[in-house]
């Protein structure tokens, strides 16, 4: 007995098949996962290792889009001059319609910065 997702025009269709179409028609939603970065103290450079760039300075709401049901391993590096380095991973979840849903329930990150 195969299990059944969905339906088109009355045919029933087993769940591999489907799940085969979804990938193969692109069916996939854009979703977004968001972080509240803060730094201690605050006016830190929030950089992001996977392409050096930087995304913006603590404290920060930021924002990142992918496929849904997928969640992202994001690296930063916290920079501020005075202060060591610090590099946090974190994962996002994209579980977010939009941007502004994202946002308000982002997860808080805060990271302690050492004088040198």
């Amino acid at each position: 007995m195969h299990t059944v997702c969905c339906q088109i025009r009355r045919a029933v269709i087993p769940t591999g098949i489907c799940l085969a179409l979804l990938v193969l028609t692109g069916c996939s939603q854009t979703m977004y996962g968001a972080a509240n970065i803060t730094s201690s103290p605050e006016g830190a450079a929030i950089v992001n290792l996977r392409d050096n760039s930087q995304i913006g300075t603590t404290p920060a709401r930021v924002v990142w889009k992918g496929e849904e049901g997928t969640a992202e391993q994001v690296t930063l590096q916290l920079r501020k001059q005075g202060y060591i380095d610090k590099i946090s991973t974190i994962w996002i979840n994209h579980r977010h319609r939009s941007e502004a849903e994202a946002k308000a329930n982002a997860v808080d990150i805060t990271v302690e910065l050492e004088k040198q």
